[in-house]
C-alpha cells in the first residue's frame, strides 16, 4: 500500500510549509525581514513500464507507460529578495537601502556578515554599530562633541561641530552585491553570510553598478504580506488534512483486505 508512505511526505511538506510560514507571521515586524517560501519537488517514480519500450507481445513501441510516484519532498525554502516599504523614523543614524545592496558588518570572529537592517547605533567609543553592536564595514567613528549627524544618499556620513561652519566627513559607508542573494547563509539577528551558493560580494559606493542608494530617517520594513501568509496557511492547513484523510482510507484498505475470509 504506497498511499500510506506517499499520504505521509505530504503531510510532511505541509508541515513544512506552515512551518515556514509560521516564521514570516513572526518576523512581520522585523525590521528589512525578506518572507521566505517553501518550494517543493516530487520524489522518485517506480517505472513499472517505461515510456518508450517496446510491447513485447506485437513489437509496438509504448507511448506512455506505466510510472508510479512515490511523494514529495521539500526542495528549498528560499527567501524572497524584495523591496520593503520604508517607515519614517527621523533618527540620525536611521538609514534604508533603496534598491539593491547589503551593508557589510564585522562579525566578532572577524569574519563579515551582511545586513540591510539599518538600525545602527552609537557605542560608548563613537562606533557606529548595528543593534547587536557589531562595528559596521568600514569603521566610522562619530566624534564626542558632534551636534548632528548626516547621511547622503552615497553614502557619506558629515558630523556638524558647534564650532565650525563646515562639516567634517567622518567616512562612506559602502554596499555589498550578491551574484544570487537567495544563496546567502541566514545567522540570525537580521544578518547573512555568503556561501558558495551566492558568490563573493561586490562591495563599492551606493549608486554605482546596479546598487542602491540610502535614505537618512528611514527604515525598510517587513516584506510580510500578512493576508497572502493567511491564505496560504489554510491552503497548506488543507493540504495536511487532505493528506490525512489519505491515510485513513488506505488504513480502511488495509482493514478490509485483512478481513476477508
Amino acid at each position: 500500500m504506497r498511499a500510506l508512505d506517499i499520504a505521509a511526505t505530504g503531510m510532511q511538506a505541509q508541515q513544512t510549509r506552515v512551518e515556514t510560514i509560521s516564521n514570516n507571521l513572526a518576523n512581520m515586524s522585523t525590521t528589512a525581514y525578506a518572507p521566505r517560501r517553501a518550494e517543493f519537488a516530487d520524489l522518485h517514480y517506480q517505472q513499472v513500464r517505461q515510456p518508450g519500450a517496446v510491447n513485447a507481445a506485437d513489437g509496438t513501441v509504448l507511448p506512455t507507460g506505466v510510472q508510479l510516484g512515490l511523494g514529495v519532498r521539500t526542495a528549498a525554502v528560499s527567501m524572497e529578495v524584495t523591496q520593503g516599504s520604508l517607515r519614517a523614523t527621523d533618527a540620525e543614524l536611521d538609514i534604508a537601502i533603496e534598491g539593491n545592496g547589503w551593508l557589510e558588518i564585522e562579525l566578532p570572529n572577524g569574519t563579515s556578515g551582511y545586513t540591510r537592517d539599518g538600525g545602527l547605533k552609537r557605542n560608548g567609543e563613537g562606533q557606529v554599530v548595528t543593534s547587536e553592536g557589531f562595528p559596521v564595514v568600514p569603521g566610522i567613528t562619530i566624534p564626542e562633541d558632534a551636534r548632528t549627524i548626516t547621511i547622503n544618499a552615497d553614502g557619506e556620513v558629515v558630523a556638524f561641530f558647534d564650532d565650525q561652519p563646515a562639516g567634517e566627513v567622518l567616512g562612506r559607508l559602502t554596499l555589498a552585491t550578491f551574484v544570487n542573494e537567495k544563496g546567502l547563509e541566514a545567522i540570525g539577528g537580521n544578518l547573512f553570510r555568503e556561501t558558495a551558493a551566492s558568490g563573493p560580494p561586490n562591495i563599492g559606493d551606493a549608486g554605482v553598478d546596479g546598487r542602491g542608494t540610502f535614505r537618512q530617517g528611514f527604515l525598510e520594513e517587513s516584506g510580510v504580506d500578512a493576508v497572502r501568509e493567511i491564505t496560504e496557511l489554510i491552503e497548506a492547513q488543507r493540504g495536511y488534512e487532505m493528506n490525512a484523510k489519505v491515510i485513513t482510507a488506505a488504513d480502511q484498505m488495509l482493514g478490509a483486505t485483512v478481513q476477508i475470509r
